[in-house]
Order: C-alpha cells, then structure tokens, then sequence
C-alpha cells in the first residue's frame, strides 16, 4: 500500500509538474502573439494572385524574409545551424513558366457597363490563360449549353466565342477544335452557394499553350448572358492581359536550433500559392508571427527549445514533400509536421468552423456518431493506413484548452488530405493540419481580407505555438503527462464506440463487424500509447514505460468487457 501511494503521489507531482509547463508556454503565447502583425502580412499578401514563380508570389516570400530579418534571424551562409536563428531562401528554376494575371473584361456590345471586370472578379481568368490581342477582340458568343457532342453539332463556332452552363474546362478543348476564338463557362459547387453568393468565382487553371483564351463566371453572369444568349444573337468585347513568363520558384525556411537535439524537429508549413485571404495568406501571415514571436522569446531567455523549430513557407505540397525528401539524414529528425492553411477565418461570415484534420485513425474508416467528414470529401482510407500516433490528441487537447480559454469554437475532422501534412503522413512522420471548413468563399473571389478575423489568427498560433514548445522541451513529466491525457482520451472513444456498435447491433447490424470497430479502435490507441515512450528529449523509459504499460493494460480491460457486452 505504501509503494503505491507513493507511486501515485509521483505521479501526481509528475503532472502537476507537466501541467505548469503547458500553462507557461500558454502565458508567454498569449501575451506575446500579436494579432495586429498577423493580419497586416495578410492583408499584405492577399493583395497578389499568387502562383509559384510570379511577382506576387515573390514579393510575399521577400515580406516573411524582411519579418524574419527584423526579429533577429540572419540568413545561412554555410548550414542551418551557424546561428540560434537562421533563414534561407531556396531558389530553383522552374520547368514550366510562371503566370500572372494583370486586367480583363467582357462588355456586351451595346451596353455601357461591363459584364464583368477582374477588379471585381479577379479569379475570372483561369490560370495559363493568355491575353487578348491589344485593344481586345469583338466576337459572337454560341451559347452550348451543357457542352456536350450534341450541343456543339451544326453549329459554326469559327472565330466566335463559346458560351456553356458547365466548366470552363470542358469547353476549350472542343471549342479550339471547332475554331472558336475563346470559351466561358460556369461551375461552382453547392456548399459555395452560388445562387446567394452571386459574384463569386473559384480560382482555376487551363492547359498552357490550349490556343485560344478562356474565362470563368460567376453565376449571376452566367445566368445574365444565358438570358440575354436566348433571346438572340449577342456579341461581346474580351479584353485580356496576363503575363507569361520564365521564373525561379522560391522557398524560405527558418529554424531555430534546438540545444540539446537540434537534429530532431518540430516542422510548421504554410503554402503560399493560391490568391485568397483565408487561403492561405492567413497561414503566411500566422506563421510569420509565430516565428517572430517564438525568437522574441529566444532572446530573451524566455523560451529554450531542446529541440529544433522550423518554419517554411512556399509551394502548397510541393514544398514540404521535397523539404523531406531532398536530405534523408534531416528528415530522419523530423517527429512532428503542422500544416497552417486557412487559419484565419472570420465565422461569422464565412460558416467554417475551425478544424483540427487528424491523422488517419479508426474514423476515417467508420466515420459515424459525432464525426463527419468536411465537404471537401473523405480519402480511401483503409486499416492499413491507420496511424496511431498520441499526436492527435495531444494537439486537439491544446487546442481545446485554448478553446476554452477564449471562447474559441474548436473541433475536428477525419483525415481527408490535401495539405501540406499530407506529406509528413506519406513519410511516416505525424503531421497534422489546422484549417477551417465549411467556407463558403473557399477558392473564390470572394475571399478576401473583409472574411478574415485577427482573433482567429491568434487563436491557431497560440495553439500551434504552445503546442511545439511543449513537445521540443518535453521531458519524463510531459510524456507520463501525456498517458495519462491519451489514455483518458482512449476510454472516452470506447465508451462512444461501444454505445454506437451496441445500437447499431440492435438495429439490426452484423455483430462481428461492430465488434471489429471497436477492436480496432482499442488496437488504435494502445499503438499510440506506445509512441510516448520518445516524447522527452531524454527519455528515461523506466517511469514512462512503466505508466504506458499500466495505462495499455486498462484500454485493453476495458475494451474487453465492451467486446463482451456486444451480442
């Protein structure tokens, strides 16, 4: 009796111990963190339609590096870690050429005012698109409809403009085939709600070199010239200007070396491409305040991270997966990848919650009861992609706290991929993203600095912030820490899962599959217990071995009495 009490008494301290420390961190971010520069950067790089290699994209790298400057990195010369804090801008050349929008137009002929103008709708012209000839062309627009074989036979398209109520995409290969000068379509999806939000037009691209132009439509356009193609013949006035031309692709990373392993990292990653507000130059702009937040905190004895913090900004996927897989030694450290991409969202306006995308685990397969998948739609995941991990919930358990601390709306979704964690994952290192979904002006127009909140953004860097500090300072309190939060976290979602197969049996559902479920999820966490035996910087794998073990065993007491129960 007396072992164990003192057993438990340790543990207690260990806690408590562990606790202070996360509540620390938290203290320094939320004094520290200042909303007010996240949100210019934004605000400085949503102004550019931003792709790999063009001006804007170029001028968003150089306004993180002059941020990175003035908070004290300096930038390498030789190695990453010549200084505490360093940065680097990679340059590559690229393959294909850049891209970038400068002015367009469409004016029915007859009418003063223009249809539509990229200084209201700058997604308007597909990405690769060319220009017009100076001063624009005159043509007939033929409506086709849908824009099948059908709607195109028996009509004469030579040098006129195709008009169809279905992507742009669909149409310019047929209509360059038929003669057609240019095509405009149309294609927004449901949860964007076009029939509300009226001018909105998502970003895309078209094949270079297709030789004609192409234009996108909003639907309230669409459904203008529809109207206006059916009562008779309509010419229109294009008038556009691009730029098309050879580029380097850039990429800037930071880090500040770790003092004790600073060959084992922390990894955060915002893409810079993309030309909206929320997505992503709230990421850059999160980011770039994080990094300059965390070497305030560096120089002034405040925070002394044993492991290293890096930070990249560049090329949405591209970016991170050559990060990792262009020096094996480097990517051998990284233990943790974070994807910051639409961090920023005012709620309010645009509907998406904040979202924490987990790594695959046992929900991706069954998603059910609470979970769901976003719009954006779930992956194939299968068991053999499970990824059991204590990551998860360790950052989800952060992101709570904060959630409570500020009135923060904070959940989360299956894994569905898309983002710069998908390239951690498919390396086997943990990667995680912070996002917001559903959002409305997702890929549009409409995304602009108006839908973005500074509080939001503090929030997510709080978080993302607190959570790394905690990891790349972790010791034995933080891990025995950590079992006890995992394995709390395990029983709940077998309690969930017991009472959803236990329904569903009743309901008439096949009794070995909902008992699989559940073994699976047990299997899941148990797995993931294990990985906490190398949080700490120093594992002293005695104390922590010992509470995994005893923490494993009562997920697996419990999981079994559930199996029991389900008949």
């Amino acid at each position: 009796m007396k072992k164990i009490l003192i057993a438990l008494l340790l543990l207690l301290a260990t806690n408590t111990f562990a606790q202070t420390q996360t509540a620390n961190y938290f203290k320094l971010t939320r004094e520290g963190f200042n909303e007010k520069n996240a949100y210019a950067t934004t605000a400085f790089v949503e102004k550019y339609f931003r792709v790999p290699g063009n001006s804007g994209f170029n001028a968003s790298i150089h306004h993180v590096e002059d941020i990175l400057k003035k908070a004290g990195y300096v930038e390498q010369k030789s190695n990453e870690f010549e200084a505490p804090l360093t940065y680097r801008i990679e340059k590559r050349p690229m393959k294909r050429n850049t891209w970038e929008p400068i002015n367009a137009s469409v004016q029915i002929v007859g009418e003063n005012r223009p249809l539509i103008a990229y200084q209201t709708n700058r997604n308007m012209i597909p990405i690769n698109c060319p220009s017009t000839p100076a001063g624009g062309v005159t043509a007939e627009v033929v409506f086709v409809g849908k824009g099948t074989t059908a709607d195109f036979e028996g009509k004469d398209l030579k040098g006129k403009i195709v008009f169809g109520d279905v992507a742009t995409g669909r149409l310019v290969g047929a209509a360059a085939k038929a003669g057609a000068i240019g095509a405009m379509g149309y294609s927004m999806p449901k949860y964007t709600q076009p029939e509300v939000h009226q001018t909105s037009i998502q970003f895309s691209s078209m094949q270079a070199n297709a030789g004609i132009w192409s234009l996108l439509l909003s639907y309230g356009v669409k459904e203008k010239l529809k109207a206006a193609c059916l009562k008779g013949k309509v010419e229109l006035k294009v008038e556009i200007e691009t730029k098309i031309y050879e580029a380097e692709e850039l990429t800037i990373v930071a880090n500040i070396k770790g003092s004790v392993k600073p060959n084992e990292r922390f990894v955060y990653s915002a893409h810079v491409q993309e030309p909206g507000a929320n997505d992503n130059a709230t990421g850059v702009g999160t980011l770039a305040e994080m990094a300059r937040l965390t070497a305030s905190l560096i120089k002034s004895g405040k925070l002394k991270p044993q492991r290293t913090l890096t930070f990249l900004w560049g090329d949405e996927i591209v970016s991170t997966g050559r990060y990792i897989s262009e020096d094996k030694e480097r990517a051998k450290g990284i233990l943790w990848g974070m994807s910051l991409d639409m961090v920023g969202e005012d709620t309010q306006k645009t509907g998406g919650t904040f979202l924490l995308e987990k790594m695959p685990d046992p929900s991706a397969i069954w998603t059910r009861g609470t979970d769901k998948h976003s719009e954006w739609g779930a992956g194939n995941v299968q068991e053999k992609d499970l990824f059991p991990h204590y990551y998860n919930d360790f950052i989800f358990d952060i992101c709570k706290a904060q959630g409570k601390f500020a009135n923060w709306t904070v959940n989360y979704n299956p894994f569905e991929g898309g983002s710069d964690h998908t390239p951690f994952l498919q390396n086997k290192i943990p990667g995680l993203l912070m996002w917001h979904f559903t959002d409305v002006f997702y890929h549009t127009d409409n995304d602009r600095i108006d839908k973005v909140s500074a509080t939001t953004m503090k929030n997510v860097g709080i978080s993302a912030l607190t959570a790394a500090y905690t990891l790349v300072t972790a010791d034995e309190s933080t891990a025995s820490f950590t079992v006890a939060q995992v394995k709390a976290d395990a029983l709940v979602r077998l309690k969930t899962e017991f009472e959803l197969s236990k329904k569903a049996i009743a309901d008439g559902k096949d009794a070995t599959t909902e008992k699989h479920i559940v073994e699976v999820w047990g299997k899941y966490y148990t797995d993931a217990l294990a990985t906490i035996g190398t949080m700490a910087v120093d594992p002293k794998t005695t104390r922590v071995g010992s509470a995994i073990k005893v923490a494993t065993l009562e997920v697996e007491k419990q999981m079994q009495i559930y199996l029991e129960q389900l008949k």
